[in-house]
């Protein structure tokens, strides 16, 4: 028997398939009803509200539904279902849900999928969800107890998507209520094009006064998020927006007001590029040098912001490009991203670095071996495993959550801990 195949099946099937197939029916029954998620998510909304259950608002209906859906499923990238677990935990907290819940929650799922999955639908599921939304839930519910009290989801409008270079877009948003967040933090973004499907992305602005946030983003070959919100999406289309987690880039874990060594790879340059505006509000002194690398000149995708941002600041600011596999470039720019750095390592500097999972992790060896303190380093979290209750720590202050590190994001990658998904 083909387990792919469409039409229903005879439910002595699934108990001969085993667990196996029993996932195989999941995974249909909620690709069903996904394939028309704005109403069903609608129906999930009046589901609730015909019972005097009326914590979630019609706005959010499709947010919510989506995202405990993919959470049920429990397939995909683990970074993403860090992220949705996050974004599940402030819908917990904000709309004031409670363990009596589950079981109207759980209820209303099952009907929504088990009405909207088609051909896809066999009685034996009806348990399935109902187990696997009440442990999503209960996870939620302790999500949002360790993330304690701070910013909430929202909606952003996109502005502008320019393509500046192969594969690289850049996205200004315009939030709906004005982002909480410091420069060199990242936050769930999802596309309703792709409704569940969560990723983490760092502004590559601190905040302006007109409240806008950009995110580059880098198209993964073979990745199902990142193409999207690169090649698809066009001003005037939503986002929806997380809250602001902690990954390692604050600057409040320089001490003292040290002087700076930022080096960043690939579109890791985001966040970075944050901390640097964010020094450029009260310079108080410091001196901050900024490393850039890329494989190519080519590649080299926010030259003309550079150039910019060194004119702006030049009293303060030195950028420095590297690129490892050019021989068309001048000889002192010609090098890898951390020798490049080394060279212009000065003792005392707090060091950044973002960039593709690999460059984090040589980082990790290569730096403090180079005599770089392991205090002074600050590497930029990539969220390999799936976000848990053991996992989350409570945030610092109520502007942010903090999140434990973690290695890497689904394969393939789109080369960024900054952190960014598939």
């Amino acid at each position: 028997m083909f387990l792919g195949g469409p039409g229903p099946r005879h439910p002595r099937d699934i108990v001969v398939l085993g667990l196996v197939g029993v996932m195989t029916d999941l995974e249909l029954s909620w690709s069903g009803a996904l394939s028309v998620h704005d109403r069903a998510a609608d129906y999930l909304w009046s589901h609730l509200e015909d019972r005097s259950v009326r914590f979630l608002p019609s706005q959010f209906a499709s947010m919510f539904f989506s995202t405990l859906g993919q959470l049920v499923v429990g397939r995909g990238d683990p970074a993403g279902r860090r992220a949705g677990l996050a974004v599940l935990g402030r819908m917990y907290q904000r709309f004031k849900l409670h363990p009596y819940h589950d079981t109207v929650i759980a209820a209303a799922m099952v009907d929504t999928v088990g009405r909207f999955a088609g051909d896809c639908w066999v009685p034996e599921l009806a348990g399935v969800w109902e187990r696997g939304c009440r442990r999503a839930l209960r996870l939620a519910e302790r999500a949002a107890g360790a993330l304690g009290d701070g910013p909430q989801v929202t909606v952003g409008e996109i502005e502008a998507s320019e393509a500046v270079s192969d594969g690289v877009a850049v996205l200004t948003v315009r939030p709906m209520r004005r982002l909480r967040y410091l420069p060199g933090q990242a936050l769930p973004v999802c596309t309703p094009r792709l409704p569940g499907l969560w990723r983490w992305y760092s502004p590559a602005n601190a905040p302006r006064p007109d409240g806008t946030v950009e995110f580059h983003v880098r198209a993964v070959s073979g990745g199902v998020v990142s193409p999207v919100l690169v090649e698809r999406l066009a001003p005037g289309e939503q986002l929806w927006l997380g809250s602001a987690c902690d990954v390692g880039l604050s600057l409040e874990a320089a001490a003292g007001g040290a002087d700076l060594l930022l080096a960043a790879g690939g579109t890791g340059l985001a966040p970075l590029r944050a901390l640097v505006e964010q020094v450029g509000t009260a310079p108080a002194g410091r001196q901050v040098t900024l490393v850039v690398g890329s494989r190519t000149l080519l590649d080299l995708y926010d030259a003309v912001a550079l150039d910019k941002l060194a004119e702006a600041h030049r009293d303060w600011l030195t950028v420095v490009l590297a690129f490892a596999d050019d021989d068309e470039v001048e000889p002192a720019a010609q090098g890898d991203l951390l020798s490049v750095a080394l060279y212009h390592y000065r003792r005392g500097q707090a060091v950044y670095v973002c960039g593709p999972p690999r460059l984090i992790e040589a980082a990790r060896h290569r730096l403090p071996a180079a005599g770089v303190a392991l205090e002074s380093l600050h590497l930029a979290v990539t969220f390999e495993r799936a976000l848990g209750p053991a996992q989350l720590t409570r945030q610092r202050s109520s502007r942010s959550c903090q999140v434990e590190p973690a290695l890497g994001d689904d394969a393939p990658r789109d080369g960024i801990s900054q952190p960014s998904g598939s």
